[in-house]
């Protein structure tokens, strides 16, 4: 400190030291002093001189400078002089480099860029750059410089914070790449800067606003990383608290920032999107009713807010991406406010301007949003379309250029790929459809069209170019469209009057270009007639058209001519691409001998060649949005010079072509055809068989679902009839049991009171009454017998009444039918034998058990009556031997049945007759069965009530025993 006293305060006695030499003494003092207030003296000192001595403190005090932030950590003023020292050096802002006051020492020498000069030359503001981007690479050329930068943006002191930020930011103007990659390999590096956002305090966040557009440029990497350390949000925030439009610059960073994140950054765009940040923008839009007097700043973030809507729906976008975002500006209500600003009054032009170039790429190819603003009508009286509104504006020469281009895209984007909206465009032009009382969008573009207005003309021709656009039906409707000349003479239609003013162009005095309007024509006719051979044919039958376009195609005209030419040999190259040979005189063969003769095959080539190489189609071809500086340079349009790549080349082969050549091609295309047409239908085919397999899949499914839930069944019918077998088996073990105890039927009998003699009476009694209940069953067994005896005699007679006839499918599934019925009968059979042993079974149970308690004096009855039922029960064994016997006689002659119903197609009637009533009848037998079943159930039961009662009493059941007795 006392050594810069002492510096300053001898200035006045002896020599002024230079610049230089004062920069090189702080230097050794920043470097050997080991007092921290001496070097804290030195770099204030040296900031003091850092503007005026830029090279000299660059040159010699960088070093110095950087060796302090390395070790002087602890002390904030010192890193604060430090780092503005090196902002001062670095920073090529005329502004920052302005002295702010006179120092109190005698001004020295300046061997850097001097500051009196009144206006900086260019020169020495390009020296002044490059100046800054030396010392930059000199700071850069060690990569921890920046990360030690980076690592005092996490001081929070005001005086180390907001100068580190501002040095960042230089670095990055001058070298940003270089800058750029260090941060991004830096740990945590962008998530450091992303926390100045955060800063309570206004200075840092705006600069850190300003550090971000800087590191967020050309960067896709680092773009993503900030999008996804919350910057949306934040940004968005932001916005909102310093009053959306209405803010002041600190919006206009923040909207220069997301559109630096967004633009070109397909992935971020899609975050945007996907975090439903595109419903936050609707609420920038919001406009009162007036809207005189805007301030410059609010027009500037009005213009940037929708530049951002439009990054986000860009044509160069992805469609996929573009139709989502289009789709979510609908729903969240977005399209109606931009609609609404477009419908309002006192909007600036330029925000008027823009906001129809938003609106036209957010309806672009967007069925839904383009049927809506088909519907946006304007507040006038009476409404009018907002088409019909922008349309006016588009062929009125008064309103500004820019204006109208943004009319002219609108007009486009709500055309394409709408064939709904192109119809409806063309309706307004037909007859049937005219409303005198309205002014149409077809009247504005033949008004248009028409006019003495060059530009008029070719902006009406290109709107009516667009809206045949690829949709064929429209093309043929235009040619109906009629237009009324003058009084007195008959109308001519549309295609004649364009080709009328084409030929007549040169006598027309008009307003701007004349080519401009013969380009125009030119595409529109051009663009009318491709791919569609009845316009072609209307075309050709003017006699007129085809010498005028030679004409055209041969003369030597001037440069400006040129591209009139290669469009005429374009036109021309049309009718005969495009003709069906309907006319004899124009057909293809006469028209190119007509070009060979009239032309020269190569001089026709050369001239069709004349529109690709002109400058304004490669800039028309670039994008879309029709853009031009002047009205003088609007020739070509983006859709037009898709249609020239197309045709160019096949132009040129069709006009070098023989007419055999043509016809081998045509055979050819005919064979394409053919097998086109067999590999649709094979197509349709497979697509049939593969419904069909699909189909038949489902039900092999439902089937396979099915079977498994029959199997299921099964298998719980088969276990519940095993549980049943092995109920079964044990009772049968315990019965066997009881049987072979010891029987002590005698003593029981002595002991038998007179009680036990009233039960045993009444045992008796209900003994007998089974018994006929027995003889009754046995009755309606032997009906039964009857019954099956007759219909095996009616199915005798069915086969002796059916022979000697034709047999057929009818005849088989009668057979069929009828060997279900046999089947059924002997399961009944099966069955009655069954219930006779059960029932055998239980009498014999029964009988012992009454025979047991009974006294000695009527067991002789009971054995005679036994008997009887034993040779009764014989007897009916006998003929259900019998009747086995005879099914299987009648199962063996079944064969010879089958060979005589083969032949009974004459008896069909009677067949069917006959069946419906062996049906009845089987009915009728099941119901009968069904009744003996329960009869015999119930008898059951009533044995199994005798058979206990007689347990309780003391008796043992044994049936080996009761036998031997009978005998």
């Amino acid at each position: 400190m006392n050594f810069l006293r002492g510096v300053i305060a001898g200035q006045a006695a002896g020599p002024q030291p230079s610049g230089a030499e004062t920069i090189q003494k702080l230097c050794d003092r920043v470097a050997s002093s080991t007092l921290l207030e001496d070097r804290r003296d030195a770099v204030r000192a040296l900031k003091s001189l850092s503007k005026k001595y830029r090279m000299e403190v660059g040159t010699q005090a960088m070093d110095h400078l950087i060796n302090i932030l390395q070790t002087d950590r602890s002390d904030s003023e010192i890193l604060g002089y430090a780092l503005d020292t090196l902002y001062n050096i670095i920073c090529n802002d005329e502004e920052e480099e302005q002295d702010e006051s006179e120092d109190a020492v005698t001004p020295l020498p300046v061997s850097g860029k001097h500051k009196n000069v009144s206006a900086p030359d260019e020169n020495a503001q390009k020296q002044a750059d490059d100046l800054g981007a030396q010392f930059t690479d000199t700071f850069i050329q060690e990569p921890e410089h920046v990360t030690l930068l980076l690592s005092l943006l996490e001081e929070f002191d005001f005086h180390v914070r907001w100068p580190g930020v501002k040095l960042l930011t230089a670095l990055l103007k001058n070298q940003c790449t270089q800058v750029q990659g260090v941060i991004l390999v830096s740990p945590m590096g962008v998530s450091r800067l992303m926390d100045l956002l955060a800063d309570s305090r206004e200075v840092i966040r705006n600069d850190g606003l300003l550090l971000l557009q800087q590191l967020t440029k050309s960067n896709a990497a680092i773009q993503k990383i900030v999008a996804f350390e919350s910057a949306f949000e934040r940004l968005l925030d932001i916005i909102t608290e310093e009053g959306s439009s209405d803010g002041g610059i600190v919006v206009e960073d923040c909207l220069l920032l997301l559109l630096n994140l967004l633009k070109n950054n397909s992935s971020n765009q899609n975050f945007f999107k996907e975090g439903s940040y595109i419903q936050r923008m609707k609420p920038w839009f919001e406009v009162g009713d007036d809207n005189s007097g805007w301030s410059a700043q609010k027009v500037t973030n009005l213009h940037l807010m929708l530049q951002l809507v439009r990054v986000m729906v860009s044509p160069v976008n992805s469609p996929g991406a573009t139709a989502s975002c289009q789709k979510s500006m609908y729903q969240c209500g977005l399209l109606q406010q931009l609609c609404t600003i477009l419908m309002a009054t006192g909007v600036p032009a330029d925000i008027l301007t823009e906001t129809i170039n938003t609106v036209s790429e957010v309806i672009r190819g967007s069925q839904v949003n383009q049927d809506y603003f088909a519907s946006v009508n304007a507040p006038s009286n009476p409404p009018r379309p907002a088409i019909v509104v922008l349309l006016m504006s588009m062929v009125n020469e008064r309103q500004p250029f820019v204006l109208r281009c943004a009319v002219l895209y609108c007009f486009q984007c709500f055309l394409y790929k709408n064939q709904k909206g192109q119809g409806e465009i063309v309706a307004t032009l037909l007859p049937s459809t005219i409303d005198a009382n309205s002014i149409s969008a077809g009247q504005l573009l033949c008004g248009g069209l028409f006019s003495a207005d060059s530009l008029s003309n070719w902006c009406a021709a290109v709107a009516l170019a667009h809206a045949l656009q690829d949709n064929l039906t429209q093309k043929e409707q235009l040619l109906r469209v009629q237009l009324a000349t003058s009084l007195g003479k008959p109308p001519v239609s549309l295609l004649q009057q364009c080709t009328n003013i084409l030929s007549q162009g040169d006598k027309i005095v008009r307003r701007g270009s004349k080519v401009q309007t013969r380009v125009g024509l030119l595409m529109l006719l051009c663009t009318w007639i491709s791919n569609c051979p009845i316009a072609v044919t209307h075309f050709l039958h003017n006699q007129e058209n085809v010498p005028f376009l030679t004409a055209q195609i041969s003369e030597n005209l001037g440069e400006d001519e040129r591209l009139v030419q290669g469009l005429c040999a374009l036109l021309l190259g049309i009718c005969i691409y495009y003709n069906d040979n309907s006319l004899e005189n124009y057909t293809k063969d006469k028209l190119k001998q007509l070009i060979e003769k009239r032309i020269g095959k190569e001089n026709f080539v050369e001239k069709l060649c004349f529109i690709t190489k002109h400058e304004l189609y490669s800039r028309a071809a670039q994008k879309p949005q029709p853009v031009f500086p002047s009205p003088e340079q609007m020739l070509f349009d983006h859709e037009f010079t898709k249609l020239v790549k197309e045709l160019e080349g096949v132009i040129t082969k069709a006009v070098h072509k023989s007419s055999e050549e043509e016809k081998k091609e045509e055979e050819v295309k005919k064979t394409i055809e053919q097998h086109d047409n067999i590999v649709t239908q094979y197509k349709e085919l497979i697509r049939e068989q593969d419904a069909q397999i699909k189909e038949l899949k489902e039900q092999v499914d439902s089937m396979s679902s099915q079977n498994e839930q029959m199997q299921s069944t099964v298998t719980q019918q088969l276990s519940t009839i095993q549980q049943h077998k092995d109920q079964y088996n044990i009772l049968k073990l315990k019965l066997g049991k009881e049987n072979q105890s010891p029987s002590n039927g005698q003593g029981d009998g002595s002991q038998v009171n007179g009680l036990q003699t009233e039960e045993l009476t009444q045992l008796r009694e209900e003994v007998e009454e089974l018994r006929k209940q027995q003889t009754l069953l046995q009755t309606q067994l032997g009906d039964k017998d009857a019954l099956i005896n007759s219909l095996k005699s009616e199915a005798a007679q069915a086969a002796q009444t059916a022979e000697g006839s034709a047999g057929g499918s009818e005849n088989t599934e009668l057979l069929k039918e009828l060997e279900a019925l046999r089947s059924q009968v002997q399961s009944k059979s099966s069955e009655i034998n069954q219930l006779k042993t059960e029932r055998q079974e239980l009498v014999r149970r029964a009988e012992a058990g009454s025979s047991d308690t009974v006294p000695s004096s009527d067991s002789s009855i009971d054995t005679a009556k036994m008997a009887e039922l034993e040779s009764r029960l014989a007897a009916q064994t006998t003929e259900t031997e019998r009747l086995k016997g005879e099914t299987k006689g009648l199962s063996e002659s079944r064969a010879d049945l089958e060979q005589q119903l083969a032949s009974a197609t004459s008896t069909v009637a009677i067949l069917q007759t006959e069946k419906a009533k062996l049906q009845t009848d089987v009915q009728e037998s099941k119901k009968e069965q069904d009744d003996l079943l329960m009869l015999l159930a119930d008898q059951d039961q009533k044995i199994h009530s005798l058979k206990q009662r007689l347990k309780g009493l003391g008796e043992t059941l044994d049936c080996n025993a009761l036998l031997t007795g009978g005998r």
